[in-house]
């Protein structure tokens, strides 16, 4: 005579049963991509960003086009010396010793925006960088139609944009770029964003001891603050340019410490494309940089 077994029984097991196959078939997939899971694309250039999902190179694609874009023929990723990554919740999860293992020597990772966001993946990416070996570094992407500068650089610095001389941790990043949600100025006249960015500046340096980096680009920073040479000899610039062999500079600022050079990179330990940066010096200036030493 066969045993009996109830319908709940037999549902309990099916659902047992269930729960395992998709496991066993996640971590199936996880050892196949071996970058944890895929990340989702950036919306399209033709499709809005949500407010708050914003990243490093969202203006910058409005004002330079499409990221893969060569000039004469010659694709511009130039891999020797420091190179670094810049990543935001888009990336989803990373394995940051692929990462390491593939030369990347340090990483920045968005951690705020505006006044009231926070990306998703920064604790996870601050704290798996800082395990593998990278020298690592916090961006605030700037919305200055939304408050002053100090209360952002305020938000920042209270939601990751810290830092401490433990020669793992650089400096904070204002990520100020064409705007991807509107009016490229946000709506400032010339003067009203240099106050801005100074205000910003001011109260980051109160808060860490840090000079703020500055990303942007030359058409951005020359159009949106009219030639300002202020931040000149006060902030590291990171200059994003792609697209080409060697990037124009900022009015005032005499030569970039970073740059942007492509937004269609691939690192292995990342899905998909990754913004890929050269550090301007060797690696022991780049330490320099994170001790507060150069």
């Amino acid at each position: 005579m066969s045993a009996y077994r109830s319908p709940s029984r037999r549902l309990k097991r099916s659902r047992r049963a269930l729960t395992a196959a998709g496991a066993l078939g996640a971590a199936v997939a996880l050892i196949l991509t071996g970058a944890g899971p895929a990340a989702a694309a950036p919306p399209a250039p033709d499709e809005p960003v949500r407010q708050g999902h914003a990243w490093m190179g969202a203006g910058t694609r409005i004002e330079q086009g499409p990221a893969s874009a060569t000039v004469g023929g010659v694709t511009p990723m130039d891999t020797s010396g420091v190179q670094g990554i810049d990543v935001s919740h888009w990336q989803g999860a990373i394995n940051w010793g692929s990462v390491k293992a593939a030369g990347i020597d340090f990483a920045y990772m968005k951690a705020t925006e505006g006044t009231g966001f926070k990306d998703s993946r920064f604790s996870a990416n601050y704290t798996g960088s800082y395990n593998a070996g990278l020298i690592r570094g916090a961006y605030h992407f700037a919305r200055p139609d939304i408050s002053n500068g100090a209360t952002q650089a305020g938000y920042f610095a209270s939601n990751g944009g810290g830092w401490s001389r433990d020669g793992k941790t650089l400096p904070g990043v204002l990520d100020i770029e064409h705007n991807p949600y509107g009016a490229m100025c946000y709506g400032l006249s010339t003067t009203q964003m240099r106050t801005w960015i100074n205000d910003f500046y001011n109260t980051y340096k109160a808060r860490t001891t840090r000079d703020v980096v500055i990303y942007t680009t030359a058409a951005w920073w020359n159009t949106c603050t009219g030639n300002w040479t202020g931040m000149s000899t006060k902030s590291p610039l990171w200059v994003a340019h792609w697209g080409t062999t060697s990037p124009n500079i900022p009015s005032g600022f005499p030569t970039w410490t970073i740059w942007q050079y492509t937004a269609t990179g691939r690192v292995s330990g990342v899905s998909g494309d990754v913004d890929r940066n050269k550090f301007n010096g060797s690696m022991t200036r780049l330490q320099a940089l994170a001790n507060n030493t150069a």
